[in-house]
């Protein structure tokens, strides 16, 4: 019998891509939010921005685990390409903010707002607000290791998530043929 390629068999078991990703996802959305319930770092809106991609692919591999084996392998090859440009706009997020930190460029208006840029605001609420959320710009490096700031690491695994997830299309797609 001859040896099967790691795409034939991803094809066969449809659960598997949607779970991996679904559990890379997971993985990263808990790591953000152990740094700030157990690490203390309240996240900037930039960091909060970073998160989106990661819930948008824990819905898509929601519903393709709920598809199960009905999910024929074009499908399969859609949703891991899918993936693959979610991720991508998660980097392109975090590379943004990485510019934000090492000040290659401006942040957004929002960045160290703390939400306190509402015009109808009175001055009782922005003062109620205003001791009440601590105070986190975009540019400033909460925390590194080896001097990657958590955008850089944030980047570096999106871009690896993307590569991943396109060459996984690639390979679907190929089995559609």
């Amino acid at each position: 019998m001859a040896p099967t390629d790691i795409h034939t068999t991803l094809a066969r078991r449809t659960a598997i891509w949607p779970a991996l990703t679904l559990a890379a996802s997971a993985a990263m959305l808990g790591g953000a939010w152990s740094f700030q319930i157990f690490g203390g770092l309240q996240p900037c809106t930039l960091c909060l921005y970073q998160r989106w991609p990661y819930w948008i692919v824990i819905v898509f591999a929601g519903l393709a685990l709920l598809a199960g084996r009905r999910l024929a392998p074009g499908a399969l090859a859609a949703f891991a390409a899918i993936c693959g440009l979610v991720f991508l706009a998660g980097a392109a997020v975090a590379g943004f903010h990485v510019g934000v930190e090492q000040h290659w460029w401006e942040g957004l208006s929002t960045c160290g707002s703390g939400g306190l840029d509402d015009p109808n605001m009175s001055i009782a609420e922005l003062k109620a607000k205003l001791f009440a959320t601590p105070l986190v710009r975009c540019d400033d490096v909460a925390w590194s290791l080896f001097g990657i700031s958590m955008a850089g690491y944030n980047l570096i695994i999106s871009v690896f998530l993307a590569a991943a997830s396109a060459w996984a299309a690639q390979g679907f797609w190929r089995k559609t043929a």
